[in-house]
């Protein structure tokens, strides 16, 4: 009986079920499979065919390193491509304590058989400074970074500067501290501001980084004593289990502006969204640039003709095809709007960089795969959300810059997707995107990791990623993060889809599944033998 390989690392399932409990219920009773065929495995490729037999679990070392595909190998091969879990978003609860501590441990027992290099949690503002000014709670995350450390995994920290909630896959809501939202409340222009004054509570405004807003303390002093509060907190942890400190800078942690807000019903795919730069500070830096280039008039606000969230660039003055974009006016607006974003991702990663140096952590900041209407002139949901990407001017080129000058990890989305499965109408082009991403972090000599924008658990979606994570053309990927833990992911096809996904990622992408992209030539054989007893076997 010859079967497909679909999952070789682990042949691991729970007590009375064929699927993995869900991280809810799962409490860490694992058994292994008993294997009902013999105990030979037979692997072949299209050129040759090796046989080794299983003895008590184990594969016999003699034939090992003819074996194709079934070794495990981390360390041996240098393209490596390790890959992260994300954590569930409410895995600190409000109380600031380990959400299902026992649950989550047999999670990671799990993540661990499947060889996931590690796992990724947001620091919520909201939840660790929420008492007050300076007064941080990091206990959950603690109980965490021990249990992490536990099953010899690594972790990804995201300083979380902003809320959750109100966006793609937000299953919870955890605001800004408290304290904070109260001086939003005395003065609204410290969140973003669109045209008709709609105020956005998701990130503070980055008009006012430099402003003393919040009880004596500028945002960014205020993010710092976050991060150096972190780093005396789990110093101990740094650059041994804590390995990669993610920098929010946004909305989602991205580094953009939230010109596409799901909540309320107020933007819809793939609608062009709006500049967010009418809050007060943002007005007056406008005009001082303005003033500057002798043009007060386009100091008066943003442009009057780019439409609302949920149009198309055609439906609009400013965006389509011949619009006020590629006029004097539009470049001098996009360059302003632009360069505020590019200051403020270096104020904070300055800041960053000087908090953690010498700790051994990477660094990595984080920017979203906008994909639709990339195939317009204009590019107009890149350009609202502050990358002034069109089909003149590079606008991935200058935040990889930015971050190669801080030595930080250029981590983008979107990795996932493929022009084929987005809509026409929407002009996508995920791929062309990803592409032009993958270049500029080349010629910037950045590294660059990625993620998946949607939650996917089919195999297309991770044989995209692998192919993606070469360097066909400019930079291949360095580690890669998948969204998200949940339920789903630990049930039959989708649990063996990722820990196959993860050991072709550890051999470099080199093995992608051609069931789901070009065919395969890699095949499991189990030979009949009635002498042989029943083994549990685990292969490690």
């Amino acid at each position: 009986m010859a079967l497909t390989l679909r999952s070789s690392t682990s042949f691991i399932k729970l007590k009375e079920t064929n699927n993995f409990k869900t991280p809810d219920d799962f409490l860490g009773s694992i058994s292994f499979a008993q294997m009902k065929p013999s105990c030979r495995i037979r692997a072949k490729n299209s050129m040759s065919m090796q046989e080794a037999p299983l003895v008590h679990g184990k594969i016999s070392t003699k034939e090992t390193e003819k074996l194709y595909g079934l070794t495990i190998s981390h360390a041996e091969n240098n393209s490596k491509v390790p890959v992260y879990v994300m954590l569930p978003l409410d895995t600190i609860t409000l109380g600031g304590s380990l959400n299902k501590p026992r649950a989550m441990n047999a999670s990671l027992m799990a993540l661990k058989s499947a060889g996931v290099e590690g796992v990724m949690v947001d620091a919520w503002w909201g939840l660790v400074e929420k008492d007050g000014p300076l007064n941080y709670n990091w206990e959950g995350y603690a109980e965490l970074v021990k249990m992490v450390e536990k099953h010899g995994l690594k972790l990804q920290v995201v300083m979380s500067f902003h809320q959750c909630g109100g966006n793609v896959g937000d299953s919870c809501s955890i605001p800004l501290p408290p304290w904070v939202l109260e001086e939003i409340s005395k003065n609204p222009d410290l969140v973003y501001t669109d045209r008709l004054g709609r105020r956005n509570p998701e990130y503070i405004s980055l008009g006012c980084d430099s402003v003393p807003v919040l009880r004596g303390r500028t945002p960014i002093q205020a993010y710092t004593d976050y991060m150096r509060s972190f780093r005396e907190r789990f110093r101990d942890y740094l650059g041994r289990v804590i390995v990669e400190i993610q920098v929010g800078m946004g909305p989602c942690g991205e580094l953009r502006y939230p010109s596409y807000p799901e909540s309320n019903g107020t933007w819809k795919f793939p609608g062009i969204g709006e500049f967010q730069c009418y809050d007060k500070y943002m007005r007056a830096s406008l005009e001082a640039a303005a003033e500057a280039i002798g043009q007060k008039d386009w100091g008066k606000g943003g442009p009057h003709d780019s439409g609302h969230y949920k149009q198309v660039p055609e439906e609009t003055g400013f965006f389509k095809r011949d619009g006020t974009w590629n006029t004097e006016y539009g470049q001098f607006f996009l360059e302003w709007y632009s360069r505020k974003l590019l200051e403020h991702g270096d104020r904070i990663l300055a800041a960053a960089k000087g908090t953690f140096h010498g700790t051994g952590a990477k660094l990595s900041a984080k920017v979203a795969g906008i994909h639709w209407h990339y195939r317009t002139r204009s590019h107009a949901a890149e350009l609202t959300a502050g990358y002034y990407n069109t089909r003149h001017h590079d606008g991935y080129l200058p935040i990889a810059q930015m971050f190669s000058k801080h030595g930080v990890v250029f981590n983008f989305t979107c990795m996932e997707m493929r022009d084929g499965e987005q809509p026409e109408y929407a002009n996508c082009s995920p791929e062309g995107l990803v592409r032009q991403v993958k270049m500029a972090t080349k010629i910037a000599r950045v590294e660059l990791a990625g993620e998946n924008a949607l939650e996917r658990y089919d195999a297309g979606s991770y044989a995209q990623v692998l192919a993606t994570s070469r360097s066909d053309s400019g930079n291949g990927l360095s580690a890669f993060t998948y969204l998200r833990m949940n339920k789903r992911l630990f049930e039959g096809d989708n649990w063996r889809h990722l820990v196959e996904f993860v050991k072709n990622m550890s051999e470099g992408g080199r093995k992608i599944s051609e069931c789901d992209s070009r065919g395969t030539n890699l095949y499991i054989g189990f030979i009949k033998d009635k002498t042989v007893e029943k083994k549990e076997v685990a292969l490690v």
